[in-house]
């Protein structure tokens, strides 16, 4: 059985969606002013509309692993546990509780009501299910790799024999294979959201249109990279109900249009990803308000080992110091973003300025052209450099272009630059189609962990080839390290090993903005260090 959506939306497959290259005005009121809704836009003056660069990689949870997915995956489906706005602290969403036992051991106590969107019961089976399928899929463009603690770590991973019990219809025992104090904040992200078995296939995505979930907000309409329609899930019977009936995401192919459509009243938020230049014009407008929160965005440029260039060490620590981040801040970014002088944000445990004490805070070409000299590398070196032009927004390809000219006017380098968009970008930069390849990244959650664990052990989620078993090592036994002091020293140790080895070269970190109407409510208090985008919260 399939989700009942509100009248409003009953024949939303067979509209004509709103425009998105050029929104200029406000939706189109009904025909001949009837009253009767025009499919895929408000019908209710409390219905919104959220306008966004991100792309859709997948809405499945067991096929992507980016901040436009994970948002609409937030909303769709329930998590064991979630983080509350402004919190940091995981508590009980689908479960009612989940505690450890000891550092490998974590009980959770569902809910007794939890209802799919299709009418099936929400039960420890189904949360099985969902673990279990999301580590067999391994879908590339996925997040299992934050499921490893419950993986059989062989080349086609399964779900580790003896990981998940569940006893009863209402409890989710978890036996990791080691020790884990961040487990409880892994799986309050999307890659732990709760699927119903019955719905889902077990060894492949289900199509973005068919999902099901049994969060505040039911998928009524998807069409990829136009728009997605949400609608208040009735049989919801969590603590995140849904202030509004029906919400709307409007996909932008890029910034400028996003502006436009905030400015004329066409969007009534505006969220990732707005220039520098039109969050600065748009903090002169009367008309909207540009809302600025706590953020740990992290921007910076893969390595990829896996290929002869690039695999070299002294080419690698060349292209650190060589880096001028204060110029990128400053010259790309407005200097609405900070420099990154590690692969772990300021403000997390344990955080050190591990590239600038290792290479300085300014360029030193002196230094890169001692280093290549010593490992024998002839200059200058030839690199293939590339970035996505929309996804990070539309200074990406500044960002490309200076850093470019930076190493080419140090006369060590040549460089290459290519770009593409983001769902091939993501199969060519794990291809090995680039020697550095931009990303960015939002937390998981929050911890410094989670800037650690996906990016360095064993190649990481973008898969550049990059394996350092004391590493390895250190990873295991921070998450595992229960004595703050103690476990801040090992995340000092790793932000220094990454140092050195530069598996990659962090650039900068940026804060959580959106701008929206005067009319809009509980915009401001989602924008948290999360980038949980809580579209069930907000009303008009």
């Amino acid at each position: 059985m399939r989700i009942t959506i509100r009248a409003g939306l009953a024949t939303f497959g067979a509209i004509a969606l709103l425009s998105l290259a050029a929104c200029s005005g406000a939706p189109t009121p009904a025909p001949g002013g009837s009253g009767t809704a025009v499919p895929g836009e408000p019908t209710a003056s409390s219905d919104w509309i959220l306008g966004t660069t991100d792309k859709i990689t997948a809405i499945d949870p067991a096929g992507a692993y980016d901040i436009g997915s994970w948002n609409l995956q937030y909303s769709i489906f329930e998590q064991l546990m979630a983080v509350p706005a402004g919190e940091s602290t995981p508590v009980g969403d689908a479960a009612e509780s989940c505690e450890y036992g000891d550092a490998k051991t974590v009980t959770c106590k569902l809910r007794p009501d939890n209802t799919f969107s299709n009418g099936n019961l929400l039960t420890s089976s189904d949360v099985k299910f969902s673990f279990e399928r999301n580590i067999a899929i391994n879908e590339p463009n996925g997040a299992s790799i934050l499921l490893a603690n419950l993986s059989d770590g062989a080349e086609a991973p399964k779900l580790r024999e003896g990981a998940i019990e569940t006893p009863d219809d209402l409890t989710v025992i978890f036996h990791l294979n080691n020790p884990d104090t961040t487990f409880l904040s892994v799986i309050s992200g999307a890659v732990g959201s709760i699927v119903d078995e019955d719905t889902f296939p077990a060894d492949a995505l289900l199509p973005d249109a068919e999902v099901i979930g049994s969060g505040p907000l039911t998928l009524a309409s998807f069409t990829k990279d136009q728009q997605a329609a949400l609608a208040k899930n009735e049989k919801y019977s969590g603590t995140r109900t849904a202030q509004s009936d029906q919400v709307f995401i409007q996909y932008f192919a890029d910034a400028s249009p996003l502006r436009q459509a905030i400015e004329s009243g066409g969007v009534d938020v505006a969220w990732r990803t707005l220039s520098p230049t039109d969050l600065t014009s748009l903090r002169s407008n009367n008309a909207v308000t540009v809302h600025d929160g706590e953020g740990a965005e992290f921007r910076y440029w893969v390595a990829q080992t896996k290929n002869e260039t690039a695999g070299k060490l002294a080419v690698r620590q060349a292209v650190a110091s060589l880096i001028d981040r204060a110029a990128i801040a400053r010259d790309i970014y407005d200097d609405q973003v900070t420099p990154a002088w590690s692969i772990v944000p300021p403000g997390f445990g344990g955080q050190l300025p591990s590239f600038q004490t290792k290479w300085g805070d300014a360029p030193n070409a002196d230094q890169a052209k001692q280093l290549l000299a010593d490992a024998n590398i002839s200059t200058p070196v030839s690199i293939t450099v590339g970035y996505t032009p929309t996804r990070y927004g539309p200074n990406a390809v500044d960002e490309a272009n200076m850093l470019a000219e930076q190493l080419t006017n140090s006369g060590l380098f040549e460089v290459k630059i290519e770009s593409a968009e983001w769902t091939e970008y993501q199969t060519l930069y794990k291809e090995g189609a680039y020697d550095f390849f931009q990303l960015g990244w939002y937390p998981d959650f929050l911890d410094a962990d989670n800037y650690l664990a996906p990016f360095v052990v064993d190649g990481g989620f973008f898969q550049n080839g990059y394996s350092n078993p004391k590493v390895n090592e250190l990873v295991v036994k921070q998450q595992g390290e229960t004595d703050t002091a103690a476990r801040e020293a090992i995340l000092g140790e790793l932000q220094d090993i990454v140092a050195t080895d530069v598996p990659l070269v962090p650039s900068w970190n940026g804060k959580n903005v959106a701008v929206a109407l005067p009319e809009m409510k509980g915009v401001a208090d989602t924008l948290d260090a999360t980038y949980i985008f809580r579209m069930w919260s907000i009303s008009k």
